[in-house]
Order: C-alpha cells, then structure tokens, then sequence
C-alpha cells in the first residue's frame, strides 16, 4: 500500500509532507516523490527517487524549502518497475500539473493511446501518468483543478485515491477517492490531505471523513467537498483520540 500527504498552509511544505511520508513507511515502498508549488504560474519544483525515503532526502535543495504547498507519495510498484522515472509524481506536459495515486486505473491503456493521439507525450510506464494529461486537458477547460478532477473521475475505471496540484492555483491541493482511503486533516490556518491519520497527527487531531466518488479542495484556510455531478457535502468530522507515539507503536506492529 503506497502512501499519499498534501499540504498547504503558511509553514514549509517539504518538512510537513516528508514528516508525513516517513509516518507512512510502514506500508512498504520502492520510490518516493514530491511535488512542490513556489509561484503562481511557475514551474513546480519535483523531485523524485526510486529507493528509500532518505534517497530523496539526500536529493532536495535550498528551492524546495520556500514552497508552503506541495504533495508527496511513497511508491509500491505495480504498473512499471522501481525507476525514478516511475516513481510520483507524474508531470503534465507543461509542467504545472502534477499528480500521484494509490490504486489502479484499469482502463489506463485506451486512455492512453487517447491521450497520445491528442499529442500528449510519456514518459513512464504507470497507469498514474495517464490521470496527468487528462487532468491538464480538463483544466485548461476551466481552469478549476477540482471541476478537473470531477470530470476526469467520470474516466476512469479502478479504484484509486488521487491528489493533485496546479502552479496556477498553488494554495489549491485537490484530492479525489474511490474504494482507497483518503482523510483530511484540519489544522489552524493549514490543511491536510493523506491516505491515513498517522500522517498528520502530530499537527492536528481534526480530521473529515470523506466517502465514495467524492472529490476535496483544500486551501490553507478552507476545506470543500463535492460529489462527482459537483453537489456539495458535508463531509462527517471526528477527532483523532490517539497520538503521535501511538502511531507509532501501531505502525511498528502493522504488515503491508
């Protein structure tokens, strides 16, 4: 099982999302990535690495600390090997858009060939680049990241949780689920997105449940939730009654 942190709020995003991806190693991977926002209409700034967390770690530099939003995923490889290049996140075209996931696209090769047709090069050998390019398509439609995600949910078959970020909105992280766990994380004046509690407990213990086929924006000061159709919902809100050491500890005993 892969592991999945967004943040956005006024500290750095790298320390939050890494100290988030480290909660998560106890899942088990093979690569690991980020993708940070630093200025609107910018370039994001990615890095990625096959092999433990701390080959990523060792691959950053001074421009990841000045992002306050960014994503970041532990890999198991499933579609394609243990390659930097395989690992999340996975880049649109233009470089503004960048996405990871937990799960499978399994209608991922007639996606593709669509997309290839349309112009839309690859890179890698995942089902997840895919999502990528049609989430770039989408937005270039209505420049809103979570009516992309909307629409680009009605695609696809499998089961997955997504999260994805746009250097045009970079306060905006968007994250969508089906049959794969994703939770909120409400903290003061910053949010989280993850796919388990443990990620962010040591920063909130406010947390959004959310269900089937629903996707979230999240900014630093607000939280949104929507059904596919773009109906909104109130997500249900509950509160995180173990802490930090004790995720640990249940980390520690938990098998992937």
């Amino acid at each position: 099982m892969c592991g999945i942190v967004g943040y956005t709020g006024p500290n750095p995003a790298l320390s939050r999302v890494i100290e988030g991806l480290r909660r998560l190693e106890y899942r088990g991977y093979d690569s690991a990535g980020v993708a940070l926002a630093s200025e609107k209409n910018g370039p994001l700034i990615v890095a990625k690495k096959a092999g433990k967390l701390s080959n990523l770690e060792n691959s950053l530099n001074d421009a990841f600390e000045k992002s306050t939003s960014g994503i970041g995923h532990t890999r198991w490889a499933t579609h394609g090997g243990p390659t930097d290049t395989n690992a999340h996140p996975h880049i649109s075209n233009d470089g503004k858009l960048a996405v990871i996931h937990n799960g499978i696209i399994e209608n991922y090769v007639e996606l593709k060939a669509d997309l290839e047709k349309r112009g839309h090069k690859f890179t890698s050998e995942t089902d997840t680049e895919s999502v990528a390019h049609l989430l770039s398509d989408e937005f270039g439609k209505s420049k809103n990241l979570a009516a992309a995600m909307r629409s680009v949910c009605k695609q696809l078959r499998g089961s997955f949780t997504l999260l994805a970020i746009h250097s045009d909105t970079p306060e905006v992280i968007v994250g969508a689920r089906r049959n794969s766990p994703l939770v909120v994380g409400v903290g003061d004046n910053e949010n989280f997105l993850a796919s388990d509690v443990s990620a962010f407990i040591s920063h909130t213990k406010k947390a959004l449940e959310l269900g089937q086929d629903q996707v979230v924006e999240v900014t630093p000061t607000s939280v949104s939730v929507s059904d596919l159709n773009g109906e909104s919902i109130t997500p249900k809100a509950y509160e995180i009654t173990w802490d930090a050491k004790a995720a640990e500890r249940g980390a520690s005993l938990t098998s992937c």
